[in-house]
């Protein structure tokens, strides 16, 4: 039941592009307090946390695995202040708030002000694919939900520390010399992890059908041993050795990350469920509006004056920190954190402790609810988001490559072309194309390649191999359906058994009869790349009609700017008010000079209607 309705909640999350914490967050409200269907303490009992804490590590490791220190380099300053400056204002104001607000004590409200330091990847990630900001928030948001979740929780454990400690004689020192156990143990494990794993891959020792059982063991083994050495150590050992294996060179992640990406959206989703499940409606009901008010301050208060302090003398401008200062949605990592010190507090004799998790959860919700539903407005009016992903990255520079980007960037999409060859960028350039000088599946390009705005791969290379590297590095990032392929001389001319399979290269642009060759003797003939609008009285039929085997429709382009391409088994049925591109012959009165026909790309009228 769990993992259908966690289905459920992503799919329609997926489906109206809102984070799925509100949906998952929602059904398991239903789940437990509103029909008592779910209970997590009866179905797992003792299993319950520690499967919590297993499954949040290995949430941290995933998404320490995107941390490369190259992508950050620009803003790295801005990231420490907000980890350490930042989190010390966060903490304090939201203290002092919840202490006056909800009057409980001040050891539990300090220990709450800690607990919503923590952002975390899990509402972070899926608001900024909404949201798509500029590279430079993006980054910096992702970077800061990532580290602040292990060093929130060591923060929450260090204040737990105090609290049970104080009426000890030396206990702020044992306080202290808790936090340094913490720090060495966390580190010098997760070091070593990812050292002793990354040492292993890159030996080849273990086979690639065996990496992810090889590393998810690995950080269950290196977690549980920080834990058992130095209690609550393990999320900052886990997530030390995932920024370890990033940052190597020389060790492959991509299927390890894909592999992890994928088991955390299971964990995340079924953690959502299970936590707010555990809510009940009298705790919820008791707070009354003091967490409204809260957010407010959290919103209002906390946040912009940790940001601000943070990027002073930083490149951001007004806007950037604007925007930064809005998004700070809590996730999966301050849930857990509450549930679990909640009940050790109860324990210890605090009566009131039993208010963090409903508090908590009523912080999570209001965040996520209220940056969910403004933060793509709010980054529009400041004019820091990306634009749409409609745009093209084209693999090569070639003459056929250049006439397509030309009739393209010509209806306002951007297009970016990437080739090794120097003459072939510097044509493009000289035509007032927007180009990258290498091979765009290069470590290079990973780290250089602007793909704002760009949504689909166009493989224009005459080299089969190239389009079908470039379709496997981008096919995860673009999705199958924008990955279109021209075919080579190889894929027309060869029997079936010596041609790429059609897994691997992608949608077949302009049909199975067109290739890259015959694309570009037409282009020498002086054929040329056309608009023409179709309406009531002129359709896509009579638009083939009229030029009958003189025409090679390429594109379709929707009223609202929508693109498709032409493929091969394409069902697309061109309507009134619709343009189509295509490669059109050239009447009697226009041909030129064959040395003046090598790759342009006009745009003239062409509409017999």
């Amino acid at each position: 039941m769990i993992g259908l309705v966690a289905f459920g909640c992503q799919w329609l999350a997926w489906r109206v592009r809102l984070p799925a914490i509100l949906f998952l967050l929602g059904a398991g409200i239903v789940l437990g307090p509103l029909t008592s269907i779910l209970s997590p303490d009866e179905l797992f009992g003792d299993l319950l946390f520690p499967l919590i804490s297993l499954s949040v590590a290995i949430i941290l490791f995933e998404g320490s695995l995107t941390l490369d220190f190259s992508e950050i380099r620009s803003q790295r300053a801005v990231v420490q202040r907000l980890i350490l400056l930042g989190s010390a204002v966060t903490w304090g104001v939201v203290a002092i708030a919840a202490h006056f607000l909800l009057n409980i004590e001040w050891e539990l409200s300090i220990l709450f002000g800690a607990i919503t330091v923590v952002t975390g990847p899990t509402v972070i990630v899926p608001m900024l694919r909404t949201v798509r900001p500029t590279r430079n928030i993006a980054n910096i948001l992702r970077w800061e939900g990532i580290l602040i979740d292990p060093l929130g929780a060591l923060l929450v454990v260090v204040v737990y520390e105090f609290i049970v400690s104080q009426s000890q004689a030396a206990g702020l020192s044992h306080g202290f010399l808790a936090f340094l156990k913490i720090l060495g143990v966390g580190t010098a494990l997760g070091l070593l992890g990812g050292w002793s794993l990354g040492f292993i891959l890159k030996r080849g020792w273990v086979p690639a059908y065996l990496k992810n059982l090889a590393t998810l063991s690995v950080v269950f083994a290196i977690f549980g041993l920080s834990d058992y050495l130095a209690h609550e150590s393990g999320l900052l050992a886990v997530t030390l050795m995932g920024m370890w294996l990033a940052n190597q060179k020389q060790v492959r992640i991509e299927e390890i990350l894909n592999f992890k990406e994928n088991l955390s959206v299971v964990l995340i989703s079924g953690l959502f469920v299970l936590l707010a499940a555990r809510l009940t409606l009298d705790d919820i009901i008791a707070l009354g509006w003091a967490p409204l008010a809260l957010l407010a301050v959290m919103q209002l208060i906390a946040r912009p004056a940790a940001v601000w302090l943070s990027s002073i003398g930083s490149s951001l401008n007004w806007r950037e920190k604007a925007l930064l200062s809005w998004i700070a949605p809590r996730g999966i990592v301050a849930a857990a954190v509450s549930a679990l010190f909640a009940i050790r507090l109860q324990e210890a004799g605090y009566e009131t402790a039993h208010t963090l998790v409903p508090l908590t959860f009523s912080v999570i919700i209001g965040t996520v609810v209220l940056q969910s539903a403004t933060s793509r407005g709010l980054a529009r009016l400041l004019k820091v988001a990306e634009p749409s992903p409609s745009g093209f990255l084209i693999v090569g520079a070639n003459p056929v490559a250049r006439a397509i980007a030309q009739a393209l960037q010509a209806q306002d999409y951007r297009v970016l072309l990437t080739d090794s060859h120097w003459e072939h960028i510097r044509d493009a350039r000289m035509d007032g194309l927007d180009t990258f000088f290498g091979n765009p599946v290069s470590s290079y390009a990973d780290h250089h390649l602007d793909l704002m705005g760009i949504g689909k791969l166009l493989a224009l290379s005459p080299q089969a191999g190239n389009n079908v590297a470039a379709g496997m590095r981008f096919r995860s990032e673009f999705g199958d359906d924008n990955i279109y392929t021209l075919l080579s001389p190889a894929d027309t001319d060869t029997a079936e058994k010596h041609q790429l399979g059609s897994g691997h290269r992608g949608q077949v642009l302009f049909g199975q009869n067109m290739s890259y060759s015959k694309f570009a003797s037409l282009l020498a003939q002086g054929w040329e790349i056309r608009e023409t609008k179709l309406t009531d009285a002129f359709g896509f039929d009579d638009f083939l009609q009229v030029h009958e085997h003189n025409v090679v429709p390429l594109f379709a382009i929707t009223p609202k700017g929508r693109h498709q391409a032409f493929v091969e088994d394409g069902q697309m049925k061109p309507e009134a008010g619709w343009k189509i591109l295509s490669l059109t012959a050239p009447r009697p009165d226009e041909i030129v000079p064959a040395k003046r026909r090598e790759g342009r790309a006009t745009l003239p009228p062409d509409n017999p209607a």
